[in-house]
């Protein structure tokens, strides 16, 4: 870990410094894996680790819609930093096990009645998956097979590349200014980066979510595919962007990212201050709690 308790680019073994893993042997008898297929899994969060590609899939199954509690949170940052800390494992993939359902992003319950310190514990977790996923030295692939408001926006802009199952029922944006509330300043940066200031400045005031075919017109994912092809479509992406060299392909997204990371990271108290200082206005409550309602009543 680095100082600030981020596992950054710049602070993983580099991938000129690890065995390099050799082509598949000509010989191998059909159908056998090179290496075993390693998984692990929580209450929140599976993972597979093929170390014959290198490659991890990491589901979420959060049933019904894969909030981010505070649990769901923490089980993604250990999760990723197991990941990290293999070396076999050079790219990972974030999907959903939960169909039409990508995440819905943070758990409005753990925003709402609860005490300082919580909000605190929460939002620091919150910060914490962001600069580990914007932050790894990992390939990092989103097959989006749901829809994908907020945070769970979030996640997928993280990445270095978004495939969007195509079904315009699926819609992704981060949506807070509909729930009264302000994306902080990371999330902010991290969508700009993607989508450009004006696109991002319009979408983030309206609070808008995209449906499938909108957001790949507008550069918020990458490419859009049959439901059925995204696992496929994602393995192939993934081997297309580890045939480069780890170290460049590394420093280069160190280049790229590191002033967005390094702004989080010097003012990360500042942010958890501010957004318990937000939250615990009796006007975001009463909006929290009202949104809450309209979801019971929809459920029954």
């Amino acid at each position: 870990l680095c100082p600030s308790g981020v596992l950054s680019l710049c602070c993983r073994p580099p991938a000129w410094g690890r065995a390099t893993r050799p082509p598949p042997s000509p010989l191998q008898p059909p159908g056998l894996p090179l290496a075993p297929c390693r998984s692990f899994s929580n209450n929140k969060i599976q993972v597979e680790l093929d170390e014959s590609s290198g490659v991890a899939t990491m589901k979420f199954k959060s049933p019904p819609v894969n909030s981010l509690s505070l649990e769901f949170l923490t089980e993604f940052s250990i999760s990723l930093e197991k990941l990290e800390n293999n070396r076999a494992c050079r790219g990972v993939i974030i999907t959903s096990a939960v169909p039409k359902i990508f995440s819905s992003g943070l758990d409005i319950t753990e925003m709402c009645g609860k005490s300082v310190e919580h909000y605190a514990e929460f939002w620091r977790a919150v910060q914490e998956l962001w600069l580990r996923i914007y932050g790894s030295s990992m390939v990092t692939v989103a097959a989006v097979n749901g829809s994908s408001p907020a945070g769970g926006c979030l996640v997928a802009l993280s990445c270095d590349y978004r495939i969007m199952a195509e079904n315009p029922k699926f819609s992704i944006g981060l949506n807070e200014a509909q729930l009264g509330i302000v994306a902080p300043f990371w999330f902010k940066d991290t969508f700009v980066n993607v989508v450009g200031q004006r696109i991002a400045e319009r979408s983030l005031q309206l609070g808008s979510l995209h449906p499938a075919p909108e957001a790949l017109k507008l550069g918020l994912v990458d490419e859009l595919v049959p439901e059925e092809k995204l696992m496929e479509k994602a393995a192939a992406v993934m081997a297309q962007w580890l045939a480069l060299p780890d170290h460049a392909r590394q420093l280069t997204k160190t280049m790229m990212r590191k002033a967005v990371l390094d702004r989080l990271v010097a003012h990360r108290e500042e942010d958890i201050k501010n957004f318990i200082t937000f939250v615990s206005k009796e006007s975001i409550q009463k909006s929290l709690r009202m949104y809450m309602e309209m979801l019971k009543k929809r459920k029954s």
